[in-house]
């Protein structure tokens, strides 16, 4: 099923968050979704999300220093609390907003610290908030993220996420499958899709290799589009593109589209 959703934390960063919402709703979209909404504030997330009648599709649990470079919480065994800490807020948010999938990310490796300690650190983190999460009636999710936008990041791959999942071993554990960083590490994102959709909670997706919007690079949409589509993929799939100002030229080519020719 193809069901588009729009992040607003990278697109049309030019625009004010209201505004950001205003043209996702006018332009089509499902649902958005916000990597790190809790700055704008719980009730005025609620605000936007009922004028306009566009849902939540997905946020991350804070993950501390990580967008400013630094290891992050979750993998980091002297933050367990902090980590906790976070999830209870983004458990609070889910519930209000009745977000369905919540998004943790991994972290870089702490410095000093040992990369099997790490792991064990993260699995156990993604355990708790698999089970947290699945009370407050939403899907966890961990992703993998290319090594060259994000340098140390603990998943890079496919192979990696696969190991994470079956390690943590929780029913409400699941893939965030970004297009995008899996294209960037040469991952088989076509093969990929068709053979794991049953394990991603959450898909996104931007073209390679400079992050623009579909179209734009040198990634197949016209091959990913149709698959998505046939697929018994439920959830929501992203645009996680940078874009200053957006007219989400792609988006409405996708009439164009035959969705039932096989790949």
């Amino acid at each position: 099923m193809l069901k588009l959703s729009a992040n607003l934390s990278t697109l049309m960063t030019s625009l004010p968050l209201a505004e950001r919402w205003a043209q996702a709703a006018g332009a089509g979209f499902a649902a958005v979704e916000i990597q790190f909404p809790y700055e704008a504030g719980l009730a005025e997330i609620r605000r936007l999300r009922d004028t306009h009648r566009l849902p939540l599709a997905l946020i991350n649990v804070p993950a501390g220093d990580l967008m400013a470079g630094g290891a992050g919480l979750a993998a980091h065994p002297a933050r367990i609390r902090e980590f906790a800490d976070a999830l209870d807020t983004a458990c609070r948010w889910t519930e209000t907003l009745t977000v369905p999938a919540v998004n943790v990310l991994a972290g870089r490796l702490p410095a000093g610290v040992d990369p099997r300690h790490a792991m064990d650190t993260l699995c156990d983190n993604l355990a708790l908030a698999a089970a947290r999460l699945a009370d407050a009636g939403a899907r966890c999710t961990f992703e993998a993220i290319n090594r060259y936008d994000m340098p140390g990041f603990l998943i890079d791959s496919t192979a990696a996420m696969l190991a994470v999942q079956e390690r943590v071993g929780h029913a409400n554990l699941w893939w965030q499958y970004d297009v995008y960083h899996m294209a960037r590490m040469g991952e088989d994102v076509l093969a990929d899709l068709a053979a794991y959709w049953p394990r991603i909670g959450h898909l996104q997706f931007a073209d390679t290799p400079a992050r623009g919007a579909p179209g734009s690079g040198d990634f197949p949409f016209g091959k990913l589009w149709p698959l998505i589509a046939q697929l018994p993929y439920p959830f929501y799939s992203g645009a996680e593109y940078r874009s200053t100002a957006d007219g989400f030229k792609w988006f409405h080519a996708l009439s164009q589209i035959d969705f039932h020719q096989r790949n």
